[in-house]
């Protein structure tokens, strides 16, 4: 089975490379960390001393999810190092903020001599990947390595399912090497057991992302503040993707008509659609501000283009009215709770399947409004006209998050039994 993966894995990156290459002197992208990618162990990770916990995030989400983790994590086993991995170099940006750029690094490609090295390097006695990405190559050596393995914040939307399920006779044995499963539902769980995961190791603990705490604000937030003073009201749309900022912004030029002073925060999710959208601002002739290029003063009547990395989350603190993105379009939506944070009303497209309980939960206590394309429109407009329902659906979504909190803390006292039960097998042998 591995060397038929190895060898499928080897022809993708053969067949693929065209593409990659293009990208990289596009784009820029892949570029950075490919050493590390490649098993090339940086310099700043080599003087390490402590036994390590290798935590593994995806992306900006996941990064976000797993910080509370990290700092309990570095609080209550103050003899162990925790480093953290990413795919993204957007992640990889986001987690050296948070954790320090000593102990953040590049996920190797899953073939066997990039994955060695990483592992031998850093011998973690305890490996944690956040949601659910099943590198076989890297599980069975981390496993090699006798290292724990955990899986949390564990989710399986109705896409991978299927095609979990479609697979279920090559997966199943990769799902036997993990020690743990952490869901974050229950369904998250059954469907866990379902396509071959051992029973007794799958628990449900909650979703981490309920536990993300506020960062502090960076400065351009209170700059904002004092630049939008008079105006409004004030739209923070985040993680547009392409074919939602045309809507988005038709609705927005009805508000406009009525709200001279209205102003609307966009954010595109990916930064290399940064210049496609600013060029759609000049089209439709909708006056703009870009945020790198932005020297202060007064914002009132058209759109501040958000063109930068980690600081959507703190200016929903600006918005009357969020909406968040991938979701007006068929993407899966994105992640509800960092608006929900602040207490502003929340509204959606209906295509929401990666965060189907989040905002499963969210509409069954009513803390957010899901509307289709045609309804988007009238739903700004409708909440712009009522202050008392959408001061009411923003409580009600603080409240909602509020409830859900608690699975750093359930995820932590796993993790910290299968250290200990790791440190007792090394005592006994």
């Amino acid at each position: 089975m591995y060397f038929a993966y190895s060898a499928l894995l080897a022809l993708v990156l053969v067949l693929g490379s065209p593409y990659w290459l293009y990208e990289m002197l596009r784009h820029g992208k892949y570029r950075t960390g490919l050493r590390e990618r490649l098993g090339g162990i940086s310099v700043r990770l080599t003087r390490i001393s402590q036994p390590t916990i290798w935590i593994h995030a995806v992306s900006v989400g996941e990064v976000l999810a797993i910080s509370e983790l990290v700092r309990q994590l570095r609080a209550e086993c103050r003899s162990y190092r925790v480093l953290v991995s990413t795919t993204t170099d957007t992640g990889q940006r986001l987690a050296r903020q948070r954790f320090g750029e000593e102990n953040v690094f590049y996920f190797p490609l899953d073939f066997r001599f990039a994955v060695r090295r990483w592992l031998q390097a850093l011998r973690p006695e305890l490996v944690v990947i956040a949601e659910t990405e099943l590198w076989p190559h890297f599980l069975r050596n981390a496993r090699e390595e006798k290292a724990r393995i955990a899986i949390v914040n564990a989710r399986i939307s109705d896409k991978s399912f299927k095609g979990y399920r479609r697979w279920k006779g090559l997966i199943a044995s990769v799902l036997q090497i993990p020690d743990l499963f952490l869901a974050q539902t229950d369904q998250d769980a059954q469907r866990l057991r379902d396509i071959g995961a051992p029973q007794d190791r799958v628990i449900t603990t909650g979703n981490l992302k309920y536990d993300v705490p506020l960062p502090s604000p960076p400065a351009i937030v209170e700059e904002l503040r004092r630049a939008l003073s008079g105006a409004g009201p004030v739209l923070v749309c985040g993680s547009t993707v392409e074919g939602e900022e045309p809507l988005l912004l038709g609705a927005f030029t009805n508000i406009l008509a009525n709200h001279a002073g209205a102003v609307l925060l966009l954010a595109p999710r990916h930064p290399q659609r940064f210049d496609e959208v600013e060029r759609l601002l000049r089209e439709v002739k909708i006056p703009f501000w870009r945020r790198s290029k932005w020297a202060g003063g007064p914002i009132r009547g058209g759109v501040l283009l958000v063109d930068s990395i980690g600081e959507l989350s703190a200016l929903y603190a600006l918005a009357d009215i969020a909406f968040v993105g991938g979701s007006i379009v068929p993407r899966g939506g994105h992640n509800i709770i960092e608006p929900a944070q602040h207490g502003v009303a929340i509204v959606v497209g209906n295509h929401t399947e990666n965060f189907r309980d989040i905002v499963g939960l969210f509409q069954s206590r009513d803390a957010v409004r899901v509307v289709g394309p045609a309804e988007l429109p009238l739903m700004f407009m409708q909440l712009i006209a009522n202050e008392a329902e959408r001061h009411a659906l923003g409580k009600r979504a603080l409240e909602t998050l509020e409830i859900q909190r608690g699975a750093t803390l359930r995820t932590i006292t796993q993790l910290k039994k299968l250290l200990e039960s790791n440190a007792h097998e090394v005592t006994q042998s």
